[in-house]
């Protein structure tokens, strides 16, 4: 009989829509009703500052746009002179590199070597120009007879300058011999440099490199030499030389003159002495050496058609001579 204990006709438990568990949920919670709910609280700025939005910290910032401010055309002028100003101060500095630089170049030799004669101080104005050493550029066996004759260049000069002195002193005595102490001071100035350029470094190179064209050239020249010496020797009247013809008629009215005359021509004499000593001394050592005038004419065909002044001669007359030929045409 427990069937029928139950109503047939009570509504079923399962039917009620407010025993639903989500709306019990909702009905049961602490939220407030809607006709509760208050817009306007009595403190509203409290529920602000409870949730107030920290700064930003982020690394970005946002773009400020600045004023364009254009520079005027003075000082845009300006700008460009200064940074002209520049470049010319940067382009000066340069050009006084590249001078030093082919300075440096020219002060040096054939070989590399800065030049060492003659032995001038750095602060002189002019410049060393040549090298010179015996021990490293003339072989052992050359270099007591490349020094002689430099010793000898160098007497020459001194002898050149005594000569000087006596024709001055001549000249005092009778003034009818003032073109001696003219052409004096010209032998000085002249047969100075001339007989170190013509004579003495041909011989040097000649010892050096072995040169049979600088050999012959230094006969040559040196020839021409000794027979300039023997000139002075004499002392032809006129001629600017105190030789012994000079000095011999002078002696016997002024003495002191006539001694410093006689010196002279003693020392014009042991020139012309020397140098035929010493032109006898090359002669030998050069036959030694397998030199020959061959090789001479060789060396003066090489040095000439691989001379760059020769080389820029010959171009130009030859492409004057092909314009002619083509106007001709």
């Amino acid at each position: 009989m427990s069937e029928f204990d139950s109503n047939p006709f009570a509504e079923p438990a399962s039917d009620n829509p407010f025993n639903d568990p989500s709306v019990t949920q909702v009905t049961s919670s602490n939220v407030e009703p809607v006709d509760q709910f208050n817009p306007f609280p009595t403190h509203p700025t409290d529920n602000l500052a409870a949730h107030t939005t920290p700064a930003s910290t982020s690394p970005y910032q946002p773009a400020v746009l600045q004023p364009s401010t254009e520079p005027s055309p003075q000082a845009m002028a300006a700008a460009a002179q200064v940074n002209l100003l520049k470049q010319q101060e940067e382009l000066e500095r340069k050009a006084a590199e590249l001078d030093r630089r082919e300075q440096e170049l020219q002060n040096r030799g054939p070989s590399g070597k800065e030049n060492n004669w003659p032995p001038l101080p750095k602060s002189f104005p002019i410049k060393p120009c040549f090298y010179q050493d015996f021990s490293e550029d003339i072989p052992p066996v050359c270099q007591r007879v490349c020094k002689m004759i430099y010793y000898l260049w160098m007497f020459n000069c001194m002898t050149l300058f005594l000569n000087l002195l006596a024709c001055l002193a001549y000249f005092t005595v009778d003034q009818a011999y003032g073109v001696d102490f003219g052409l004096s001071i010209l032998w000085l100035i002249l047969f100075t440099p001339c007989s170190f350029v013509c004579w003495y470094r041909p011989v040097y190179k000649a010892f050096k490199t072995d040169s049979s064209f600088s050999f012959f050239f230094f006969f040559f020249v040196f020839f021409c030499q000794v027979v300039i010496f023997i000139i002075q020797a004499v002392g032809i009247p006129r001629w600017g030389n105190s030789g012994w013809l000079t000095a011999f008629p002078i002696i016997g009215s002024h003495t002191a003159v006539g001694a410093i005359m006689m010196i002279v021509a003693i020392l014009f004499t042991t020139c012309a002495v020397l140098s035929i000593i010493l032109l006898k001394m090359v002669h030998s050592m050069y036959r030694r050496t397998g030199a020959s005038f061959q090789k001479a004419q060789q060396e003066f065909s090489q040095g000439v058609f691989t001379n760059k002044s020769f080389q820029t001669a010959a171009a130009g007359v030859a492409s004057t001579a092909a314009q002619g030929a083509f106007q001709g045409n």
